[in-house]
Formats: C-alpha cells, structure tokens, sequence
C-alpha cells in the first residue's frame, strides 16, 4: 500500500482530504477541528515516509483557488464596511497584528526560537494557513534552507490548536467580564447591521384611522419599519401594492418582515386579520424564481423596473440559507431565488425575464472565473521593494485575494460576470483549502516529526501567551477604549471558521459575521506581509 501511495501521489491526496475531512466531524464537547483536521492527518502521511509527496503544484493550485473564492464572497462586505468606517476599523486590526508580531520576536530572543518557528508560531497562533503558504512560498523562491521548513511547520502545527482556543476562552471570559447582552446589542444595532431573523408573512386588517390616507411612501418614512408590502385588498377588489398606495379602514394587505417589525407594524395598522385570506389565487400567485440570467446579474431590482414592466412585486430573495427584504437597492447575484407575487398571466415571462434554471444558476464561468484568478497570479509575481534588504511578492496568496476583493465588488464589468453563485462560492472554498492542507502536510510530516523535542512544549507556551494576548487585547482595546459592539469583535477574533461558528452560536446573531467578514480580507494580507516580515528580519 505504500509503495502505492508513493507512485500515486493523487491517491494519496485522496486518501488524505478524505481520512482528514472524516476525522475533522468528530466533536469533543460540541467542538471539532473542522477542515484543519486534513493538515493533521497530512503531518501523519508524511510521517510514515519521506518519499510520500504531493505536487507542489498542488498547493499552489488549492491556494490560489481558496483565496481567490474568499476575495469574490468578502469584497462587497470589504469595501461597504471601509465606506461605514473609514480606516477605524482596519488601523485598530492592523495595529493589534503589528503588536502581536513584535511579542512574537520578544518571545522568539526569550525562548531562543529561530526565525522560522517564530514565523510558524505566528501563522499557527493566528491559524493563517495562507500567511504560512506564503512564507514557505517565499522560502522555495529564495532558495532558503529548506531545513528551515521543519521549524516553521513545526511552529505552525504546535501552535494552531491554542490559535483556536484562545479566541474561544477570550470570547466567554470577556463576555462575561463585560456583561453583554447578546439580544440587546443585536436589538441596538439593527439599523446598522441588520442581524438575520426568520421573515414572515401576515395578513393585516386596517383598523386604526391614523394609518387612513397615508401611502406606503409616508408611512416608510415615518416609521422606518423593515418590511415588504404584499397584496392589498381593498374594497372588494385584489391589488399589488406600489408607493403610492394608501389604505383605508377595512382593508387588508399581507405585510412581509421579522416578527419584532410586524408586531410594530400591526399595532399601528390595526388587527390581525381574522383569517388567512388566500387573497384569490385565480388572479395572483407567489412563486420564487431563480436568478440565473446572466443579463440582470450584477444590476439592482430598481434598475429592472420590475413595477413597470410587469403586474408584480418582489418581497423578498433567498441567498444561501439566509432570506433577505428585497429592496430597490438589492443587487442580484447568480443563483438567487427572488420570492414574487405576480399576476398568474405575468409568471410565465417573470420565469423567463431571470432565467428560473437551478442547472445554469449553479454553474462557474470560467473564463471570468481564471481570468481573475489569472490577473491575480500576474499581480502576486511582481516584486516589492522595502529598503534595501527586504523584498517581497504578494505571491499565489495576496495575489489572487486582492483581484478577488476588487472583483467582488464590482460583480460585472460590461459582459463579464465575476460573482460566483453562492454554492459554487463555497464548493470552491473548501475544495481549494482541502488541496492546500494537503500539500502542506504530507511535504511537512516528515520533517515535524523529526522535530518533535521538548523545544515544542516551549513553542506551545509561547503561542498561548500570543494567541490570549491579541485576542484579549481586541476585546479590551476595541470594546473599553473604541466602544465597538462585542459581537463585532467576536468576529474580528474569529480568524478560524471553528471561532466563528463558536461566537456565532453564542451571540445567536449575526453581528460576529460582519465583523468577520469586515476585516478577514485585510488582516489576511497584513498576517501575510507580517509573517515574512518576521523571518526576513529575525534570520
């Protein structure tokens, strides 16, 4: 079976992602290793036999794959929060990695670490698996040691697990210093950040005189509810409402939003109705339609004039898990499914107008698809220059992250579609992080073997010092001093998915996800600059 393995180096990528993937499901008091769990079982290949080897090629591929995938899903999120908060948020990020890094070469003169496992220790602590690729990607293109590489993965893997564990207990600890009131924060910050709740529908009759005669244009400007309007029936006649729609005692309108706006709105309209009033069917019908016309990708529901092309409306678009209000300045991606009630004669020409295909809504483009990534390959290949010693390329890490995030944004220019459809977004994640861990493991597992000595329980201590020291300091500095929400900066600590899927469960909202989402592309590229910075300067 070994020489197999040997001669197959694809089934031994197989054999890794698979084993690793399996052992990553296992939980131990509600948590796992995730997807991690592959770079663990890699090390154990790669221990058995030096001569066990993946492509290098591989891992440039599964790097380069991932990164790009995270850049196209985090741009819009990236540059609306840069708009919402200027530099604050990334100069507060950059600072707290800029300091975790100078505690790292206090620890490295302390323990007497080489530059590598210091670089290791870092990558590990904060689990970046990219700022490592990125130093070994470096290592290969200096023609560093190559013995280095042992401490680096050595520091890496010896550190990554109190990485997780350390925003874990810096998260209830803090919590619970602070007090935080998860549900009220949530609450508080609702304008803002709008935090994910279940939509529903409910039919309303119009009893209070001080909702008569103002139209839908008035009472959004008044009340600021976030809620969609869906049929109206008034005076015995079935209508779909528009702006200038208003509302007279006795009606009804089927009113769209999470419960705690519905039950505002209610109070103020009146009563809810007293059945559920399928409101005649034979006329107008609900139906949800995918979006996979690759015309109408990338624009926004006001821009199609939806109202005045066809006898409908749009209340709400499912993306992913999550449902969303539609609005006039929703942007549609590739494999939504857009929620409409519409004349029965409309459906038909609504289903063609977005395309309504699942097959066509899930597929990539490719040629947008390696033309980003290629464009971000082009750019990782150029070289920086910072004074006369240092030198360093964003590589087939920042390379592909930055064409990623500005491709992202933008999600068209002229014909050409960027966005991926939600689905495919992740497949390609994971695919791309399975190929990545990997690699890294099976060229690694020897030599972490090999290295294994009492310096590794020093190299554990150290990344518990780094690993509480950045994720208490963001919580002291960002919640006391900046006055950022806690859930927020649960999500800045969240640099694992097993974090966030921590911090998420106990906010039981969705503020950890925007804070995620806000800086993991720009802490990504400074935990990537940062690394090599730590073992250009410290070897």
């Amino acid at each position: 079976m070994l020489d197999l393995l040997i001669e197959y180096p694809l089934l031994l990528l197989f054999m890794v992602a698979s084993f690793g993937y399996l052992l990553g499901t296992f939980q131990l008091k509600g948590n796992s290793l995730g997807v991690a769990a592959i770079l663990f079982t890699g090390l154990a290949f790669g221990a058995i036999d030096e001569r066990l080897a993946i492509p290098e090629i591989v891992f440039q591929l599964g790097l380069s794959i991932f990164l790009y995938s995270v850049g196209l899903n985090s741009g819009p999120a990236f540059f609306a929060a840069y708009r919402k908060n200027g530099l604050r948020d990334f100069a507060f990020i950059f600072a707290v990695l800029v300091i975790t890094g100078g505690v790292a070469s206090l620890l490295w003169s302390v323990f007497g670490f080489s530059a590598a496992q210091v670089a290791g220790v870092f990558t590990g602590t904060t689990t970046n698996t990219a700022a490592l690729a990125g130093v070994i990607n470096y290592m290969n293109n200096t023609g560093v040691d190559a013995r280095l590489l042992k401490d680096i993965v050595g520091g890496f893997t010896y550190s990554y697990p109190m990485g997780v564990l350390g925003g874990m207990i810096a998260i209830v600890v803090m919590e619970r210093l602070f007090k935080i009131n998860y549900a009220k924060e949530a609450k508080s910050l609702k304008g803002e950040y709008p935090s994910e709740e279940k939509l529903q529908a409910r039919t309303v009759e119009v009893t209070q005189q001080a909702i008569c005669g103002m139209t839908i244009r008035e009472i959004r400007k008044k009340h600021h509810w976030n809620i969609n309007f869906g049929r109206v029936f008034q005076g015995g006649d079935l209508k779909l409402p528009n702006a200038d729609t208003s509302f007279s005692k006795g009606d009804m309108v089927t009113l769209i939003g999470a419960e705690e706006d519905l039950e505002e709105a209610i109070a103020v309209f009146g009563r809810v109705a007293d059945t559920s009033q399928d409101f005649n069917k034979n006329k107008y019908s609900s139906r949800r339609i995918f979006v996979s016309n690759p015309e109408i990708v990338g624009r926004s529901l006001a821009s199609l004039e939806i109202n005045e092309r066809y006898s409908a409306v749009i209340t709400r678009i499912r993306r992913g898990e999550v449902d969303m209000l539609a609005d006039g300045a929703t942007i549609l991606e590739l494999g939504d499914r857009v929620r409409f009630i519409a004349s029965n004669k409309d459906l038909e020409a609504l289903s063609e107008y977005f395309g309504d295909s699942y097959t066509a809504s899930s597929k990539v483009n490719l040629f947008s698809f390696g033309l980003g990534i290629g464009l971000g390959l082009l750019l990782g290949s150029f070289e920086f220059n910072i004074g006369e010693d240092f030198r360093f390329k964003l590589g087939y890490a920042g390379g592909p992250l930055i064409m990623g995030l500005l491709f992202g944004a933008l999600r068209r220019t002229g014909p050409i579609i960027w966005s991926l459809p939600f689905g495919a977004n992740v497949t390609l994640q994971q695919i791309g992080l399975i190929l990545l861990l990997s690699s890294i493991g099976v060229s690694s597992g020897h030599a972490f073997v090999e290295s294994f000595s009492v310096q590794s329980l020093w190299i554990f201590g150290a990344s518990v010092v780094l690993s509480l020291f950045t994720a208490f300091g963001i919580f002291l500095v960002g919640y006391r001093w900046l006055k950022m929400p806690f859930g927020i900066l649960m999500g800045m600590v969240s640099n694992q998915p097993a974090i966030l899927d921590f911090a998420t469960n106990r906010a039981q909202n969705r503020l950890p996800v925007y804070g995620f989402a806000m800086i993991f592309p720009i802490a990504l590229i400074c935990k990537i600059i940062i690394a090599q910075l730590l073992f250009v300067w410290l070897n």
